[in-house]
């Protein structure tokens, strides 16, 4: 077989992971779990699109009577300033799901962008990216994140820049892997011989053989970056009030304990998005895992 039909074969076999026959043939809808998910994400994603329309009141408006507990009149109840905790909620997907969904999208692009250099062209490059991601390594996320926020300020611009510093490294390392595997292949080394440019065979060979992982850990870190913001916000370096964030409305709820309302209902939508982007972030690990469906088929 001639090098040209090699490079044909190999680089049809190695396609995008959406691609392969073992995914189409997925029973994507046969795992409980994802479906859950998405429905809870699909939820929430419509909560916060139609807040303005279905909320009953405006999240700051101080007219209903203060620390009600759950009624027909305040469902949620109301909080210290009576304000409707329920259209609270709801506004609250508004700010933390689009946040969250950004700080992946950053960390993402700079993390894989980085470790497709280091795992591509290795030498120096490889090593100064992997000393950097070391060095983000050695502290815990959420307290450099914390040391980050209270350098620059508290606020959700500064929360969400701050998480995205933090949060990289980890694209970075596993991009990095995947790479250093697929750019060994003959596929790519084949494409090489033939003349390919290293942007055209990056682009071609090696970035359709880790979309399925990558897509995979960044599902799964939409629920961590919600948790990471609702921290930061807890602690009062995001959010401010009188923004509806559920992080700071689970922090209000800590000075009234007693009202339980104020902070078990904002904490309940924490939870259910956390949980629904885990449920479809392993379902799609699953997916993508080629040895997993072959166990499925026998």
């Amino acid at each position: 077989m001639s090098a040209p039909d090699v490079a044909v074969d190999t680089q049809q076999s190695a396609g995008p992971a959406w691609k392969r026959p073992w995914l189409r043939a997925s029973p994507v809808w046969r795992q409980p779990l994802a479906v859950i998910g998405l429905v809870v994400i699909l939820a929430w994603i419509t909560v916060a699109i139609l807040a303005p329309l279905i909320a009953p009141e405006d999240p700051l408006a101080q007219k209903l009577t203060p620390l009600q507990s759950p009624s027909a009149d305040a469902l949620f109840g109301t909080d210290e300033l009576g304000r409707d905790v329920l259209s609270r909620v709801m506004y609250g997907a508004r700010i933390s799901l689009p946040l969250a969904m950004l700080l992946v999208a950053l960390s993402l692009v700079i993390g894989t962008t980085l470790g497709v250099i280091a795992g591509y062209f290795r030498g120096w490059a490889d090593g100064s990216i992997m000393r950097l991601t070391d060095l983000v390594f050695a502290f815990p996320a959420i307290i450099l994140a914390l040391v980050v926020t209270a350098a620059l300020g508290p606020g959700l611009r500064n929360a969400v820049l701050a998480l995205v510093l933090v949060s990289w490294p980890a694209y970075a390392r596993v991009v990095r892997g995947l790479v250093l595997t697929i750019g060994d292949s003959e596929y790519v080394a084949a494409s090489r011989l033939l003349g390919a440019s290293s942007r055209r065979a990056i682009v071609r060979d090696v970035l359709p053989n880790f979309v399925g992982p990558i897509i995979v850990l960044a599902m799964l870190d939409v629920g961590g970056a919600v948790l990471l913001l609702s921290g930061l916000s807890f602690l009062g370096l995001g959010a401010q009030p009188p923004a509806p964030e559920w992080g700071q409305m689970v922090s209000q709820g800590t000075d009234y304990f007693q009202f339980w309302w104020m902070s078990t209902f904002p904490g309940l939508a924490i939870f259910t998005v956390v949980l629904a982007f885990n449920f479809v972030g392993d379902s799609l690990r699953d997916i993508f895992d080629p040895q997993a469906m072959g166990s499925d088929r026998r």
